[in-house]
């Protein structure tokens, strides 16, 4: 992240709740007009990623291996795990390396460190739901009618926010330590799109792997906003956490996700204190 500047008129207060959610609004969208500018294409390039996973995935298994695949609406199923597992791989990969890429910022102004990772997550955030109108396209040409469980994405989706923020800042704190990181999160990042159900039932694979997978909030979310789109309707072996765990089974992966982002902020403040001479 290169160095950044927007004006602060002297009558604007410095600090405080409401001061940095203007910096993270002004900054993420500069990050976020940045990383298209001076593409022919602009903001389509992004879109373009989960589709082309989509496309391949949509090919083989709707049509190449459609005896093997049940799953019902499976065009609108596995759009949503693409969509999803776009959002927090790019989250997660934009704010690892921002302290380090940031540092000039933090040697200079007097800028509260957790400003920097969040800034980069701005725009990843921005370009997802610029990318849910591709899910509304979907929904509407299978003419899926509208439920009251719609209700209940946004504040999945904010859980997983909390989760992929939790993880970003965690992997920024660590990088600024062990370069190794990068080379971490990306086979972690690719063995996650095998092993997340986003293109299979989850309901496939053994129990005791089942509540495994459950364990990964993100995969709680997105079985989770899958149902609630879709009315659980996906086939006989699409199952959610509280179906594997019991009734109150849904808690398990949430708790997971608040304690790996409180856990996460206080990580990354105690090391944030040292940034300034590291980076």
């Amino acid at each position: 992240m290169g160095e950044i500047s927007y004006p602060l008129t002297a009558t604007r207060p410095t600090s405080g709740i409401a001061y940095y959610l203007r910096v993270l609004r002004v900054v993420g969208a500069i990050e976020f007009k940045a990383k298209y500018a001076g593409a022919v294409l602009g903001y389509v390039w992004s879109l373009a990623k989960p589709l082309a996973y989509f496309g391949v995935l949509w090919l083989v298994f709707a049509h190449l291996l459609r005896t093997a695949n049940q799953t019902q609406d499976f065009t609108i199923f596995l759009l949503i795990g693409i969509l999803l597992y776009t959002f927090f791989v790019d989250t997660v990969s934009a704010m690892l390396p921002s302290i380090v890429t940031g540092g000039s910022i933090l040697r200079r102004l007097a800028f509260p460190p957790i400003l920097v990772p969040l800034s980069a997550s701005v725009g990843i955030g921005i370009t997802f739901c610029a990318n849910m109108s591709a899910l509304a396209v979907f929904i509407a040409i299978q003419k899926v009618a509208p439920r009251a469980e719609w209700l209940l994405v946004p504040p999945l989706l904010a859980e997983l926010s909390i989760f992929c923020v939790g993880i970003g800042l965690l992997v920024a704190a660590l990088y600024v330590r062990f370069r190794d990181v990068v080379q971490i999160w990306e086979l972690t990042a690719q063995l996650l799109f095998f092993a997340s159900a986003i293109f299979y039932p989850i309901g496939i694979l053994p129990v005791w792997a089942q509540k495994i997978a459950f364990l990964n909030p993100f995969v709680q979310v997105m079985q989770d906003v899958r149902h609630a789109v879709l009315g659980g309707a996906s086939g006989p072996n699409d199952v959610t956490a509280a179906t594997v765990y019991g009734g109150a089974g849904r808690l398990i992966p949430i708790l997971i996700a608040v304690f790996i982002f409180l856990g996460a902020l206080a990580f990354f403040r105690r090391e944030g204190r040292y940034f300034a001479e590291r980076v």
